[in-house]
């Protein structure tokens, strides 16, 4: 009897230990599977699930914050089970950051500094690391708006590096740089649309050597090249202020352009299929008001003619619906735009008729909201997140990061600015110019 018992309390400790290293395994394997490998993850701003938090503040269900070195503006990466950002620091930029954070704990994983080869003066007024990097299997390639781009391996070893500076001569652009990098399956894709000989060039993911480079659009832009489905191929689209152009990702041969629109500087091209890609365009101010009468924000049709070239136009555009900072996206066959006063519009995606509009608590965004099964996330610039229910229209959530001081935004500055944020399930991790937030709720497993 006595050692039936000691067997079965045996068995009992067997089966309960192997129950916690299969739940630690599973756990594990979702932190490694868990992945945002690009900026705006290509476009596709939609996750798949309903684990997202939708309660928070600064301290409920912050399940860990983790300090970042300098400031910076670029959106996080996640793939496995790393967290990467980017950084800067110094009286002018002198010092570049690319550091990699667990997802699980926030603990530092490693850290690189490198040296930034066009230092300019670090006021609010510039680009602060703004361009975010990639990841794929062989690690992370990150690009600094002075020009620096280098790739490293999964554990932040350094692969290799190229300055563009001394390949292509010196970055000056009004308020700097903030492209960040696109990428296929062998190319990372770089855009310097700077004020003299722009240029937008494709770069051998696995040696950093130029395979090709082209002219850039010769006007303003903040925006991110985006890989557009079109038919049975892809293009590269850019836009700037006044143009946008497609060009085959291969070779950088420029396949059409389009200069029917005006003030789409900072929102980056979503893909909707077929050819087709939304744009936002901000207000305007003045002359450039005028050109536009709210009309540059809608979806971009790209079709291929009889003889073989590719035009582009709008297949409708918005009536009052205006963009700020964060690009506009589609959820549930909505077009949702973010003014820069914190106004949201909904538009039909198929018919550009405005079916809803409302005041955000929010307020105006520098992020690209997010969507999760019925829900749509806008993170307002100033830390507050309004949560969407869609098929109601109804705002069901208003989470605040932080109270919002009075004071001038910069490094050192009391006043955050909430940048961007990827939802990596159950994690949404939010980021500030010098911190990460991983928000959890508690009843997550």
């Amino acid at each position: 009897m006595k050692y039936a018992l000691l067997y079965h309390f045996a068995s009992c400790i067997w089966i309960t230990l192997l129950t916690l290293l299969a739940t630690a395994e599973s756990v594990a394997e979702e932190f490694r599977s868990a992945a945002w490998p690009s900026f705006q993850n290509g476009g596709q701003m939609s996750v798949a699930g309903d684990t997202l938090p939708t309660r928070w503040s600064g301290e409920e269900n912050i399940a860990w914050k983790a300090e970042i070195p300098g400031y910076g503006q670029s959106t996080p990466i996640v793939t496995n089970g790393q967290i990467v950002v980017t950084s800067t620091s110094g009286p002018n930029k002198e010092n570049y950051y690319l550091v990699a954070y667990s997802l699980e704990s926030g603990e530092k994983l490693w850290q690189k500094e490198f040296t930034n080869p066009s230092p300019i003066e670090n006021t609010s007024y510039v680009s602060r690391a703004a361009p975010t990097p990639i990841a794929d299997d062989s690690g992370y390639i990150a690009y600094y708006e002075g020009g620096l781009v280098v790739a490293v391996s999964p554990k932040g070893e350094v692969r290799w590096q190229r300055d563009l500076v001394e390949a292509y001569g010196p970055i000056a652009s009004r308020h700097g740089l903030s492209s960040s990098l696109e990428q296929n399956k062998d190319l990372v894709f770089v855009w310097v649309e700077r004020s003299e000989e722009p240029y937008l060039a494709a770069l051998n993911k696995e040696t950093g050597e130029t395979v090709w480079k082209v002219e850039g659009l010769g006007k303003t832009s903040w925006s991110t090249p985006r890989l557009i489905p079109v038919g049975d191929t892809t293009q590269l689209v850019c836009s700037a202020s006044g143009k946008i152009a497609g060009f085959d990702p291969n070779n950088g041969n420029r396949l059409w352009q389009f200069d029917q629109i005006a003030n789409n500087t900072t929102c980056t091209p979503i893909p909707l299929g077929d050819g087709r890609f939304l744009i936002g365009a901000s207000e305007g101010r003045g002359e450039a008001a005028a050109q536009t009468d709210g009309t540059s924000n809608g979806v971009i049709q790209i079709t291929k003619q009889d003889d073989g070239t590719f035009m582009a136009d709008f297949a409708w555009q918005a009536a009052k619906a205006k963009s700020s900072f964060g690009s506009p996206i589609v959820a549930d066959g909505t077009a949702w735009f973010i003014n820069r006063s914190g106004v949201l519009f909904g538009v039909n995606q198929e018919t550009g008729k405005q079916t809803t509009s409302a005041r955000l608590a929010a307020g105006g965004v520098w992020a690209t909201p997010l969507q999760q099964g019925n829900r749509l996330y806008i993170f307002g610039s100033k830390g507050t997140t309004s949560i969407l229910d869609l098929p109601t229209g109804e705002i069901v959530a208003e989470n605040s990061l932080w109270a919002s001081p009075e004071g001038e935004e910069g490094e050192g500055s009391s006043t955050e600015i909430l940048y961007s944020a990827v939802p990596v399930p159950p994690y949404l991790i939010l980021r500030t110019g010098g911190t990460l937030y991983a928000v959890r709720e508690k009843s997550s497993n």
